[in-house]
């Protein structure tokens, strides 16, 4: 009496080859895909680099906001509005001379 091994149905092979197909997507999506690990990683960094630019951003309004300030009717800071005037408007005092 001599018993041979019994080769599996078809049914059985292709349940686990459907089972191992989706177990290979899944993984695929979770690690590469829209909401994946990568995607993560990616977002993370940007939000770090919008963080800086942020604060970057709320100094320099700050500072604005300072020179605002300086110069109201309440708050007039005659050295900052001498400053701008030579700057911007390019002016001088009588008694300087201007070389270019």
């Amino acid at each position: 009496m001599s018993i041979t091994p019994k080769r599996p149905s078809i049914g059985v092979v292709v349940y686990f080859a459907a089972m191992f197909s989706l177990g290979l997507y899944f993984t695929f999506a979770s690690v590469q895909g829209d909401f994946g690990i990568f995607k993560r990683v990616q977002i993370d960094a940007e939000a770090t680099v919008l963080t800086r630019e942020k604060e970057r951003l709320a100094e320099e309004v700050a500072s604005l906001e300072n020179k605002t300030r300086r110069l109201s009717d309440d708050y007039l800071d005659l050295d900052l509005l001498d400053q701008q005037a030579r700057d911007i408007l390019g002016l001088i005092r009588s008694d300087e001379i201007a070389l270019n």
